[in-house]
């Protein structure tokens, strides 16, 4: 026997369904048990990720620098003075608004006691309590001055590169570094707008970069922006995720994997699925422990994937459907079942590609 022909026998052996009729007369067809499980939605996108809050630390006047009290990449705390500039006029004229303040004060409160006494009168403690009033304003004024020339980290975060050394002279807009607060970060993505209605506050995601050697960080949608850009018809969206060890920087191109519509549905073999003029239908096996017939049953189907597809309506869990032999079985024809599909493979998430 040539090898040509001993290896179609071979294949005739292992797959004789749709090769031949059975001994009846009737077609050979393998069929699979239509089964309901869980499955979701996995939509996928490319993400940039920031930091919980991120400023450019500058100067809003144009003076010296004195002093810097940080080094690159330190961790602060709010409050933290960062940055000291010349402010020796500032210290004097504010050291002479509160000796004037102070003696304003004392004034006032003596013209009052005199007033009590009836030995002054209210138009004087009324000038000497304006007296006071500007004083105290003038301090304030000054004090607020000599403080724009301490900038204070306004929250907990890391210094980036600092951009000015010490004697430097800033002026307003400046950039001296950078403050980012990374102990979680949001990761804003975009999404075409047929996702809208799926996508919600508090679905998990996971996101994944190639910078980070594709580890997974697992993360919750936080918000939802308010509009549709009216050009790419797309949305946008921000995730967050924890950042507990510090390895998520800012700006890090991240592939998010969203998760939306969490079901029970009744899923079929792609395999069992005809078409025709538009609709789908199967064939569904009628006696299939006795006289076995297949019945072409119409089908609405939901979302497809990987070698299966979602029944919308038209099947139940635990009916039969034909998956190979299609080609020689018709309508309310009685059939041989020669092989069941146990169709035991794992099922993944639905894989919509949104980008």
């Amino acid at each position: 026997m040539n090898k040509p022909l001993a290896m179609t026998l071979l294949i005739l052996s292992l797959f004789p369904v749709g090769v031949a009729h059975s001994q009846s007369g009737d077609p050979g067809v393998v069929v699979q048990t239509v089964v309901q499980e869980p499955i979701r939605n996995r939509i996928e996108a490319l993400g940039t990720l920031r930091g919980n809050e991120s400023i450019h630390l500058t100067s809003n006047v144009t003076k010296t620098v004195t002093r810097l009290n940080f080094e690159d990449g330190e961790r602060v705390e709010k409050g933290r003075v960062l940055v000291e500039m010349t402010s020796a006029e500032e210290i004097a004229l504010l050291e002479e608004a509160r000796t004037n303040a102070e003696d304003a004060e004392r004034q006032w409160r003596r013209v009052r006691s005199l007033v009590d006494q009836g030995a002054a009168s209210q138009s004087m403690l009324d000038e000497r309590q304006r007296e006071y009033h500007s004083a105290q304003a003038r301090y304030n004024a000054l004090e607020a001055r000599l403080e724009d020339l301490r900038l204070r980290a306004p929250f907990d975060g890391v210094v980036g590169l600092r951009n000015i050394s010490v004697g430097a002279l800033v002026t307003p807009g400046d950039l001296i570094t950078t403050l980012v607060d990374d102990r979680q970060m949001k990761l804003d993505f975009t999404l075409p707008a047929v996702h809208l209605q799926a996508v919600e506050p508090g679905l998990e995601i996971r996101a994944r970069s190639r910078a980070l050697g594709n580890q997974l960080f697992e993360g919750v949608v936080s918000s939802i922006d308010n509009q549709v850009d009216p050009v790419s018809r797309s949305f946008m969206v921000r995730a967050v995720l924890p950042n507990d060890d510090g390895q998520l920087k800012p700006g890090l191109l991240m592939t998010v994997e969203l998760f939306t519509r969490e079901r029970e549905a009744v899923m079929v073999s792609e395999a069992a699925l005809m078409s025709e003029g538009g609709g789908h239908y199967v064939f569904v096996i009628v006696n299939p422990d006795s006289e076995p017939v297949a019945e072409q049953r119409p089908v609405k189907i939901g979302q497809r994937f990987f070698g299966r597809v979602e029944i919308l309506e038209g099947l139940l869990a635990g009916e039969k459907v034909v998956t190979h032999g299609l080609q020689k079985v018709r309508a309310d024809q009685p059939v041989v079942i020669t092989a069941e599909d146990s169709g035991s493979d794992p099922l993944p998430e639905l894989l919509n590609q949104s980008q």
